[in-house]
């Protein structure tokens, strides 16, 4: 890939990862609409890892936003009396087992998929269906991010596990989750983007190691400037969608899934027309 190719996927990757329209769809896309004719080995040893240190660029853009929130769990840690933030790590550690667990057991069959455009396409429209009719059939929530019972956490955790399907977006199924267990839009949100964090920082264990073994030192390099830019944009991308959901408690989603909606269908009739 050469260095513009990168910087484009990880504007592409930052502004997707973190708005409910699938960030791995958008990844999948973008070569496709630029006409990039990229080795299929290249996809299949190194598109995969490639993309999670993307978004280890997007997990260092979370840490700094929900910096507060991060230092309170980590006092938590030490002084165990800090109840409220302790129970905060607590859910957020329910919340990420199903998704870890997953992603575990299906990897390969879920990397097999990750450079085909119908695919992505098809659930793309999918996911707009769920963040569409998924608010339309919540109730006005009420609760903060600690009033979440463990097994409402794990749920919420459950759908997270969409992601690992291109198409389906991670932060999109974890809040409409949330809305469903009763929280405020803003308080989905942001349990949404806490979640995101160790998930990511796993993938990046997992799939990183891959991307320095396979990879040449100049792929390497433009995967580290790409982590940069990801990290950039997604910090403009949750500054604006925590903003967004704060002023929104009714049809926040629709935007969203209207745009899941032409995207998939456009790249489904580019397709086959």
């Amino acid at each position: 890939m050469t260095l513009l190719q990168t910087i484009i996927i990880a504007i592409v990757q930052g502004i997707t990862e973190l708005f409910p329209i699938s960030s791995v769809a958008h990844n999948v896309f973008t070569p496709y609409v630029f006409h990039w004719n990229l080795n299929p080995e290249f996809l299949k040893m190194n598109f995969l890892p490639f993309v999670v240190m993307l978004h280890l660029g997007t997990a260092l853009a979370l840490l700094i936003f929900f910096w507060d929130d991060w230092m309170r769990i980590i006092r938590s840690i030490i002084n165990s009396s800090k109840e409220v933030s302790l129970r905060l790590l607590l859910l957020l550690l329910v919340g990420t087992i199903p998704a870890a667990l997953i992603g575990f057991v299906f990897e390969k069959h879920i990397t097999n998929m990750f450079s085909n455009v119908t695919t992505a396409a098809i659930f793309l429209i999918i996911n707009g269906l769920l963040l569409y009719f998924g608010e339309k059939m919540k109730k006005r929530g009420t609760k903060s991010i600690n009033d979440l019972s463990y097994g409402q956490a794990a749920v919420v955790g459950l759908f997270q596990a969409l992601a690992l399907v291109p198409g389906f977006s991670r932060s999109g199924a974890s809040m409409t989750a949330g809305f469903w267990m009763g929280l405020k839009h803003e308080e989905s949100a942001r349990f949404s983007m806490l979640l995101a964090t160790p998930i990511i920082a796993g993938a990046g264990i997992l799939e990183v190691p891959k991307l320095i073994k396979h990879s040449s030192h100049g792929l390497f390099v433009n995967s580290l400037i790409g982590g940069l830019f990801a990290g950039l944009f997604a910090y403009i991308a949750v500054t604006i969608l925590m903003h967004w959901f704060k002023r929104k408690e009714i049809n926040a989603m629709k935007p969203f899934a209207y745009y899941c909606w032409i995207v998939g269908a456009l790249i489904l009739l580019s397709h086959f027309i």
